[in-house]
């Protein structure tokens, strides 16, 4: 099993491995707990008796699905949980706490589906022989950065998940960051296109190098973007629909692209920035031509945003 731990509180290993899949994803349907952590089963009986053991513990509780009459169920940590999870000092603590209203609250869904793409990467690195579990994504990573034309203002950048993926090939292995925005079509097209922007500005945004002096304004350090502190390559940025039919999403994304090639900041940062439909990622995975790039050409191509003729 995927990282075997010291179990908290009399929960066995697997318990242990269930409570920090729900802290760190805050709340997962039954089906998506047991296709991270225990594939090899063909039922989840074993894996609902380890859930439903958490809750007379008091460490997990459970709430029904909104959108399917109750079922089926979606788990989350009580308190009791967290604060187990973070005496083991394993995963960063995060100041979300789950509660029984936003649990059973409106954005459901959206949570739902940001675990089911990052699933997706999940599977698919299993069938490929490559690396990323279930741990290896992080949903809503604040990121902050100035905008040159919203002078003052502090603003924050929050992906839906940051998901890191080793890809082998042979000896060769590449770390793979990306920027995960999932978009139910809840919002407008020109919402999406903003945090395209967003993601350009942020890429471009460089702090200050230190106070100003003199009464002269402070001087920009050379190379010193404020996103290489965090990473090495600025993440891919792959926008993940779903929620409509694939006729109406397709023409989002011919919408998108179209609002974001008007954009100057996108343009100017050169984001290496695509869109797919949720369904084709499980269906394909994210090593075939699956996406469209966001700006240029609209050629497939696969998660490493590279032109479709060097897609193998």
């Amino acid at each position: 099993m995927p990282y075997p731990t010291t179990a908290p509180l009399g929960a066995g290993p697997l318990g242990q491995q269930v409570l920090n899949v729900l802290y760190q994803h805050r709340l997962v349907a039954t089906d998506q707990v047991h296709r991270m952590l225990t594939p090899h089963h063909t039922r989840a009986e074993y894996l609902r008796r380890q859930l439903h053991q958490l809750r007379e513990q008091g460490l997990v509780n459970l709430v029904g699905r909104r959108s399917h009459g109750q079922a089926p169920l979606l788990w989350w940590l009580t308190d009791k949980g967290a604060e187990a999870v973070e005496a083991t000092g394993l995963l960063p603590q995060r100041p979300y706490r789950m509660s029984p209203e936003a649990a059973a609250g409106p954005l459901q869904e959206h949570t739902l589906a940001t675990v089911e793409t990052g699933l997706a990467f999940v599977e698919w690195s299993r069938k490929l022989g490559h690396e990323c579990g279930p741990l290896d994504w992080s949903p809503e990573i604040a990121h902050y950065y100035r905008d040159e034309t919203r002078p003052g203002e502090d603003l924050s950048l929050v992906p839906d998940a940051v998901l890191n993926y080793v890809h082998t090939e042979g000896e060769q292995r590449t770390l793979l960051t990306f920027f995960i925005e999932v978009d139910r079509t809840q919002m407008t097209i020109a919402r999406l296109a903003q945090k395209v922007h967003a993601y350009a500005r942020y890429h471009q945004y460089t702090p200050p190098a230190g106070p100003a002096r003199g009464g002269r304004p402070a001087r920009r350090a050379q190379s010193a973007a404020a996103w290489r502190s965090r990473y090495p390559v600025f993440p891919r940025l792959l926008l993940v629909l779903t929620g409509a039919s694939s006729a109406r999403l397709e023409r989002r994304i011919a919408d998108l692209r179209s609002l974001v090639a008007a954009d100057p900041a996108a343009t100017a940062a050169n984001l290496r920035a695509s869109v797919t439909l949720l369904d084709q990622l499980r269906e394909h995975g994210p090593f075939t031509p699956i996406f469209t790039p966001v700006l240029g050409p609209a050629d497939p191509t696969d998660a490493w945003l590279r032109p479709s003729a060097h897609v193998a």
